[in-house]
């Protein structure tokens, strides 16, 4: 009798285990249905400017409450399509990340409204030893001869910041973001406006181009005058005269005890006892 109840109850705990484990696999499905949405991800790695098709994206669950602004949920929606930035495998694509209805693939796509693309001869030290990349933000200085100002030839060599905090496109013909390597390149394609883009082709024409790396979160412009050789050394240094150099102790220039009148010709200065005289033959 011991037994037969200490079977019943192992059987009858083994049932209710079981339906508990019934309703929860039945609640976490139904849950998981009820809290995701299908939403497009990239299935590759996709490069900007590239156009996208159906081969480069996938579907995924995503959680409702999670879904971020501008998400697809069919791939039909991004038929001819082009990315202005890159994206990650499994990354969903967001309307943000795309160029405008209509755009064609390329450099072309990813330049901001209203702003030009233009490209600069570059080596090893222009080029910031290949660490001018795109994504990257630089000045632009250029190293130049000025018109003459008074006949004065030290001022007329001058450097000078003429663009400050210019977007790096593309590197040659390479446009990708996520490498972090330098690259040596022989040309800089550049995000400009307008109006820099003539100050760019004015300066490289007149004079010679450096471009200066800087911080990506720094946006402060610096206005300055630019420096010339006389400036670069020191203005206003004038050459040392031979009266100038010091002389021994005790040895203190006095004034010539020669005759008046005296003769042309050959001199000769004798120093005797810290006394010069000056003969003439």
């Amino acid at each position: 009798m011991k037994n037969l109840k200490a079977v019943i109850l192992l059987l009858l705990a083994s049932m209710m285990g079981l339906a508990a484990a019934v309703y929860a696999a039945g609640w976490i499905s139904q849950q998981a249905k009820i809290a995701s949405n299908k939403v497009v991800v990239a299935a590759v790695d996709i490069e900007l400017g590239t156009r996208v098709n159906p081969q480069m994206l996938a579907t995924a669950d995503w959680p409702s409450a999670s879904i971020p602004s501008g998400a697809f949920k069919d791939i039909k929606d991004l038929q001819e399509r082009v990315v202005k930035t890159s994206m990650q495998r499994g990354e969903p694509v967001l309307e943000s990340k795309l160029a405008p209805v209509g755009t064609r693939g390329g450099l072309s796509a990813v330049i901001a409204e209203g702003k030009r693309a233009m490209t600069v001869r570059v080596n090893d030290v222009i080029g910031v030893a290949g660490f001018a990349l795109p994504g990257n933000y630089v000045d632009v200085m250029v190293n130049t001869q000025r018109d003459r100002r008074g006949g004065d030839e030290e001022n007329k060599q001058i450097s000078k910041t003429v663009l400050e905090h210019v977007l790096v496109l593309a590197v040659a013909q390479e446009a990708g973001r996520d490498d972090t390597k330098p690259k040596v390149v022989s040309a800089v394609t550049l995000e400009l406006t307008p109006e820099e883009s003539e100050k760019l082709d004015l300066a490289r024409n007149v004079g010679t181009l450096s471009l200066v790396l800087r911080n990506q979160i720094d946006k402060v412009t610096v206005s300055t005058g630019g420096i010339t050789k006389q400036q670069l050394f020191g203005e206003g240094v004038l050459p040392l005269k031979q009266d100038a150099v010091a002389r021994p102790a005790g040895l203190q220039r006095k004034s010539f005890r020669s005759k008046p009148n005296a003769p042309s010709g050959d001199c000769v200065e004798v120093i005797q006892n810290g006394t010069r005289v000056l003969n003439c033959f």
